[in-house]
């Protein structure tokens, strides 16, 4: 009988610590956004992402926050874009909309009070849409762009306000290998924990 008690009580204790340490939110807010390389005007443009994201404690400090993003991303064509690649864009058009299903994985550490600062990996793939959700999720492993990404997060009882920057770290011109494009955002963004 005292056996089948302390194992409830543990159970119940560990199972409660868990919960503690463990959350699921929303999130979104908007992307600062540039294309780094040849044929692409050196500014920001915005866009905006939104998803969900998990946090899961380890520990007193540190955190792992695990998340999945649209994210939107905006550019302008320079000038010298059509000399370059003739026949690629035949469009007037001068702005880009690059459409990411995003997948960061970052490791919180928490500095003091409700201030944590936050570093990690980025995958994401350019949406085909005539693809499936989970099928394009499955391309971010093959063939995405690969990014790091650090920042800072305060916690505000359920309220989750972040900002942080993302720098690409592959190529992402699919045309040819004449030049190279990077992505680079600043993300701010408000979410909320359940």
């Amino acid at each position: 009988m005292k056996t089948k008690l302390i194992c409830s009580v543990a159970v119940l204790l560990i199972s409660h610590t868990m919960m503690a340490q463990f959350h699921i939110g929303i999130k979104a807010g908007a992307n600062i956004t540039r294309i780094d390389g040849k044929s692409f005007k050196d500014e920001f443009k915005y866009g905006y992402h939104l998803g969900g994201f998990a946090e899961i404690g380890l520990g007193r400090s540190f955190s792992l926050q695990p998340e999945i993003l649209y994210n939107q991303y905006t550019s302008t064509i320079d000038s010298s874009f059509s000399h370059v690649y003739q026949g690629v864009i035949n469009s007037p058009q001068r702005n880009v909309k690059l459409n990411y299903l995003s997948l960061p994985i970052l490791l919180n550490y928490k500095v003091i009070g409700p201030l944590s600062i936050q570093a990690g990996p980025q995958f994401g793939v350019l949406i085909d849409q005539s693809k499936t959700v989970l099928e394009n999720g499955g391309e971010a492993f093959k063939n995405g762009d690969f990014s790091m990404l650090a920042g800072a997060v305060v916690k505000l009882n359920n309220l989750r306000v972040t900002g942080r920057y993302m720098v690409g770290l592959n190529n992402i011109n699919d045309i040819d290998d004449q030049n190279k494009w990077k992505n680079q955002t600043i993300q701010l963004s408000l979410g909320v924990a359940f």
